[in-house]
């Protein structure tokens, strides 16, 4: 049987039951006790139940002693048949959903697989509103826990806001896949957004770029993935990545023994100054973070303005290279990146 429910439960749905008001004004009673029990995160059944009690000890207490005890019995027997109806009720609209959800998953499966057969799919895209010959936009959101919830929440946001035929969210190897019409502005940003709202921290977001038909979904996807492995390689913290701002960096790891050379001629000298290279590394990654200023390097690395120019001049002594000079900066640039990539000097 349910749980005792709370005493003003108990009391209202005594005077909802035993109330000789009009009936709209009991039904407008009726409606206030239900959004109370919302408010409340009570079940449907338990504030269902509380009524039948109530009913029934109205019964107990108005009904002549020859009919109580059989009214009674039928009050009981209804609460006990209400409380299965309830949970069949609920445990198939569940059923319903988790299907739902694996039929997503399964779609979104097929549609992102880099070999699919077409035929198989155009079913589920009529149903899920996707052009496969259209151009789509993959994005992954990392986040620590796939939560249903979150899936659902998401999913539901976005396509009220974009539309349920441009957008398909689902949950797929521990990531949140969003599959967006090509060209649809702002949905990385909106799912940026109420992942902030939900989860705070430990998740991002990375974009990949838009692609024609059911092999640009495939490359998409794995463009977004390999901006997240970039991120947690060169430690990008932005919360949103562009695939598209990234190009350059599978451009220096196509040839990894030019980008070995570059590193170790423009950055090698490095390995022999007091503490090592890592001080003077991280100072040229913050300062190029930070486009050069000193100020914000110097506070992103908890030293004075006065130890930044002091290791930058170190650089340009022992490796002749200076992020002042324009002609220098790219080369100095380029090696920092070079050196995360390849996880140098350690």
């Amino acid at each position: 049987m349910p749980p005792t429910p709370p005493t003003w439960l108990t009391e209202a749905c005594e005077r909802v039951v035993s109330s000789g008001a009009r009936p709209d004004e009991v039904h407008a009673d009726a409606s206030a006790l239900g959004t109370a029990a919302a408010a409340g995160s009570l079940t449907v059944a338990d504030t269902v139940d509380a009524l039948l009690q109530a009913a029934a000890a109205h019964w107990l207490a108005t009904a002549a002693p020859e009919a109580s005890a059989a009214g009674l019995d039928l009050l009981t027997r209804l609460r006990k048949v209400t409380a299965a109806v309830l949970d069949g009720y609920h445990r198939s609209a569940h059923d319903e959903a988790d299907q739902r959800d694996r039929d997503r998953a399964a779609f979104v499966d097929d549609l992102l697989a880099p070999h699919t057969d077409p035929g198989r799919l155009a079913a589920g895209a009529q149903r899920y509103g996707i052009r496969l010959s259209g151009q789509h936009t993959v994005i992954v959101a990392r986040v620590p826990a796939s939560d249903g919830n979150l899936v659902h929440t998401l999913d539901e946001t976005l396509a009220a806001r974009f539309g349920g035929a441009n957008i398909l969210t689902t949950a797929r190897d521990g990531e949140l896949i969003c599959v967006c019409a090509g060209g649809l502005r702002g949905v990385p940003a909106e799912l940026a957004r109420h992942l902030q709202s939900s989860l705070s921290t430990g998740w991002q977001v990375a974009v990949g770029r838009t692609h024609h038909g059911l092999s640009g979904l495939a490359t998409s996807l794995d463009e977004a993935r390999n901006a997240l492995h970039l991120a947690d390689r060169l430690g990008f913290s932005a919360p949103v990545l562009h695939a598209s701002d990234l190009l350059v960096f599978p451009v220096l790891l196509r040839d990894r023994d030019a980008i070995t050379d570059l590193v170790t001629t423009v950055l090698g000298p490095l390995t022999g100054a007091r503490g090592g290279a890592q001080p003077y590394l991280d100072t040229l990654a913050a300062l190029f973070d930070n486009e050069g200023n000193h100020t914000a390097t110097a506070r992103q690395l908890h030293i004075s303005v006065r130890a930044v120019t002091y290791r930058l001049d170190r650089i340009h002594t022992l490796t002749g290279y200076h992020p002042g000079e324009p002609t220098q900066r790219f080369t100095l640039h380029t090696a920092v990146l070079g050196a995360r990539l390849l996880g140098w000097p350690a």
